[in-house]
């Protein structure tokens, strides 16, 4: 029998020259940690609060179009023939009081005709209307003729089919429970732009083809002519994406109450014209910014009988003051010992939202507010919230505002036309990118997303809720993809 030896050879780990082998390197083309991670918030963000969005902005588009729409719809009651004399507002005001049958109504605003013709606007309040909505009996200011009855909302005056798509682009006719979704929309709004900002930036570094993310690319079909769609589109609209963002977030429920804290804080309010008068009650009467789209207009039914000639008188007053453009509105006092208000209320640039408090008795003015002395903070939210309503430069601002919305709502639905071309199967959409996205992150970076989430999460609640719900879902599909692949059903899969 022979024996057969096996000799081993010893290697010592300090004469070993053999090469290490380098580490596992990322495929080229693929994203680093941060970008799979910005690419997988981006798909669940989009697929699941994208129809908010595109409701939104589908009737945030129609909505910019209806400052123009109005004085076509509605040419009959907002104009009349132009002539040589003109009522005083105290005529004009027992007019309206006799149109609505109630000779001791008391109107509880007037807005007096802004130029040759145009009709003044007599409402009254009215209890079987909405919050901020009130009766407008518009009058020719030549000849008495009333030209008009009807519903007008808020400070801005919108007519009636303004304010249904106002009220379906703030909360789809639903009342204050309805307000949820529109919040969901502009807050998840600038998330979702900020991360495909980040994506655009790093697919452009890593490309050749640069121009092909800033215009459709040519010759493409399929699933990559919808991405280079989606990609340049998405390029020209995320800047007035965040401005839409940023400015809707500050009409919301709780997101809103977050900025008015923070302006309150920093002393950022807007300055109100003070209405008390010596021994009576303090009433700040000034509108706030956001007063014409969600906001209180005309205050409420004035207390007592009130002179009619005092219209005429209180705006007197208020033009050698400091009120000096034609739009502007008259308000008695709603409290006892309050004084009058006549408010500028052109929102078009250059801004004119000065008010006076004129004492009745005495018709002299007791407070002013100036436009012009207003801090930095307050005149940017002005600003901030009429160009979001497209009330800045007219109709080329309201035509702009209608593309970028009708941009973002493209935006969506292809997002959606991307998801289902990648589908796996005919009955469901393609899959979401990878998972796991952080466990590659170095320490700092994963404590920086979870630092950055909370801060979201408590400034944005909406969006704190729903990426709590997100990442609860994901898990859910990730047990079950896990269960399904290694043969065991996880509980509660089908």
């Amino acid at each position: 029998m022979t024996t057969q030896t096996t000799s081993r050879t010893t290697t010592d780990p300090t004469t070993d020259t053999t090469p290490t082998p380098p580490p596992p390197r990322r495929a080229a083309g693929r994203p680093g940690w941060f970008g799979a991670l910005l690419l997988r918030l981006h798909f669940y963000a989009g697929l699941l609060v994208g129809p908010f969005i595109l409701v939104a902005a589908v009737s945030g588009a129609l909505y910019a179009l209806t400052p123009a729409l109005e004085q076509v719809v509605y040419r009959h009651e907002l104009t009349a023939p132009v002539t040589s004399t003109r009522l005083s507002l105290a005529d004009q005001v027992e007019i309206a009081r006799d149109h609505v049958g109630d000779p001791g109504a008391t109107p509880s605003a007037v807005r007096p005709a802004p130029g040759p013709g145009d009709t003044t606007r007599v409402m009254f309040a009215d209890a079987r209307l909405g919050e901020s909505e009130s009766r407008a009996v518009l009058v020719d200011p030549g000849t008495g003729e009333v030209r008009g009855d009807l519903t007008v909302y808020g400070t801005s005056g919108a007519l009636p089919l303004r304010t249904w798509l106002d009220q379906l682009h703030r909360n789809l006719h639903l009342g204050e429970p309805g307000r949820l979704y529109s919040e969901l929309a502009a807050s998840w709004l600038g998330v979702v732009a900020l991360a495909g900002l980040g994506l655009w930036v790093a697919r452009v570094r890593r490309s050749r083809a640069r121009k092909d993310f800033v215009r459709p690319a040519r010759g493409r079909r399929g699933y990559r002519a919808l991405f280079t769609w989606h990609t340049s589109v998405g390029f020209w609209v995320v800047l007035g994406a965040l401005f839409l963002s940023a400015t809707g977030i500050t009409w919301s429920q709780y997101a809103g109450g977050n900025v008015d804290t923070l302006r309150g804080a920093l002393d950022w309010g807007t300055p109100a014209v003070d209405t008390d008068l010596p021994g009576g009650d303090a009433q700040a009467a000034g509108a706030g910014e956001h007063a014409g789209h969600g906001a209180a207009g005309p205050g409420g039914a004035p207390v007592g009988e009130v002179d009619p000639a005092l219209f005429d008188a209180v705006l007197a007053t208020a033009q050698a003051v400091n009120v000096n453009t034609g739009l502007v509105e008259i308000t008695p006092p709603a409290a006892p010992g309050s004084a009058w208000v006549v408010q500028e209320i052109q929102r078009s640039y250059p801004t004119e939202v000065d008010a006076v408090a004129v004492d009745p008795a005495t018709l002299r003015a007791v407070h002013r507010v100036d436009f012009s002395e207003f801090p930095l903070a307050a005149k940017l939210a002005r600003w901030g919230i009429d160009a979001h309503m497209g009330s800045l430069f007219g109709l080329p601002h309201q035509l702009a505002l209608f593309v970028l919305a009708s941009g973002i709502a493209a935006l969506v639905v292809l997002g959606y036309l991307m998801w289902w071309r990648r589908r796996p199967t005919p009955l469901r959409g393609g899959p979401p990118p990878e998972r796991d996205v952080l466990r590659g992150a170095p320490w700092w970076g994963v404590a920086a997303v979870l630092a950055g989430a909370v801060l979201v999460g408590w400034w944005l609640p909406l969006v704190g809720w729903t990426l709590a719900g997100f990442v609860v879902l994901d898990v859910l599909l990730g047990l079950r993809r896990s269960g399904t692949t290694s043969g065991v059903t996880p509980p509660g899969a089908p």
